[in-house]
């Protein structure tokens, strides 16, 4: 590819196109191939040769796929951004031109991943500069020209089950996903979901779509609090993962570990060793201990990272269950059904709880009722917690 002339590499293309193989022709437009670094194809003015060995529209999508070559050798991803924009909604009007065919989905795949990843680059390069863009403008944008080829997907009907373009929408509905988790606009991912819900192939797309589509479900499903829901999809995704896939194996397991903890699931520091993952030991051991003076020291040890992996808030949410293992360990030790709420405020004074006071102390203990994580019932004259002589600290898997 390093001494391919313009004129071969575009003579490949009309090639590729003319025997339908998408196959061909998408890495020929991919900035993950080769042809990237070849010096003769960095060309700022490719329009007139792709018009004179290429039909259109097929001349604009190459011709804005090579000037974008030149701009990235130029470090101008901006630019890059633009030409591939245009490339996009150049070739969204072929693929909608194409009745019962889908050979060029390889070839919208790429297009939309290059653009995601170029508008990531752009907003960086802006903000960089003296008159930034808006946080995520170009990646809404981008947004925007992916949606243009999901809807020409998503609206192919009447073609035959394997000529159909709908086998399209997996891959570019993760496209989506990812920018939208990335500009913080989750809504958006509930009618793609969806679309997707109501498909007959649905489960025949690859695995590898698939994984990757039930990863970022199931992250949303935390974030609404739908721990059930986010445990079946993030386990889907953790088991099916490739195993040399470990860096994936270790993205899904930064959610799913919270998740299954929430659930009374506690990791073992083996798997935490496996996937490099020991920030989350401390925490673990606090929860299994009922140890809230702890729990909130691994917190902060840890905040850094649990911040930038987007789980800080969800581990927040242990302190529940901290409280809950903590009730259980003082039942445990006074062997009574009757429980002074004032063993409840002591216990929480050695982990320096700071202002504990009995009405707050029966607030707490409350809302573990009201859950479901504890079974019993408060006597507020006699400042007495009276929990259940049979199961009074069901699992928390039958409470979810």
């Amino acid at each position: 590819m390093a001494h391919l002339t313009f004129n071969s590499y575009l003579a490949q293309i009309r090639e590729s196109i003319d025997e339908q193989d998408g196959f061909l022709v998408g890495p020929l437009l991919s900035f993950k191939h080769p042809h990237i670094s070849n010096p003769r194809l960095q060309t700022k003015t490719p329009e007139q040769k792709c018009e004179q060995i290429l039909q259109q529209p097929w001349d604009e999508i190459v011709a804005a796929h090579v000037r974008a070559i030149w701009a990235v050798a130029n470090n101008d991803f901006v630019e890059a951004y633009a030409c591939q924009a245009a490339a996009i909604t150049a070739f969204t009007k072929v693929f909608q031109a194409m009745k019962d065919e889908n050979w060029a989905l390889p070839i919208m795949f790429v297009l939309c991943i290059d653009l995601r990843l170029f508008a990531i680059s752009a907003e960086a390069q802006k903000s960089s500069k003296l008159h930034a863009a808006k946080k995520g403008e170009m990646l809404e944008k981008a947004a925007d020209s992916i949606m243009g080829c999901f809807r020409v997907c998503a609206s192919d009907n009447r073609s035959a089950p394997e000529n159909s373009k709908k086998w399209g929408m997996l891959n570019l509905v993760n496209q989506l996903f990812k920018i939208y988790f990335r500009i913080n606009k989750l809504h958006l991912c509930k009618p793609l979901i969806r679309a997707i819900d109501s498909l007959t192939i649905k489960d025949r797309f690859s695995l590898s779509q698939l994984v990757t589509y039930r990863y970022y479900v199931g992250r949303k499903s935390m974030f609404e609090n739908d721990f059930k829901s986010a445990d079946e999809y993030l386990t889907f995704a953790f088991e099916r993962c490739h195993r040399s896939s470990k860096a994936n194996k270790k993205l899904i397991l930064i959610s799913l570990i919270p998740v299954k903890m929430l659930t009374g699931r506690l990791p073992s520091r083996e798997v935490l060793r496996k996937y490099d993952l020991m920030q989350f030991a401390d925490v673990a051991d606090a929860v299994r201990c009922g140890n809230l003076l702890k729990l909130n020291e691994a917190l902060q040890t840890h905040e850094l990272f649990f911040i930038k992996s987007g789980v800080y808030l969800i581990l927040e949410k242990l302190k529940v269950i901290t409280y809950r293992n903590l009730f259980k360990k003082i039942w445990l030790l006074m062997r009574t059904h009757q429980l002074p709420v004032g063993t409840f405020v002591s216990a929480l004074q050695l982990m320096r709880y700071e202002g504990i006071d009995l009405d707050e102390a029966e607030c707490i203990i409350a809302n573990l009722i009201y859950e479901g994580k504890v079974k019993g019932y408060i006597s507020h004259a006699h400042r007495t917690v009276v929990v259940s002589k049979q199961e009074p600290f069901p699992a928390l898997t039958e409470v979810l």
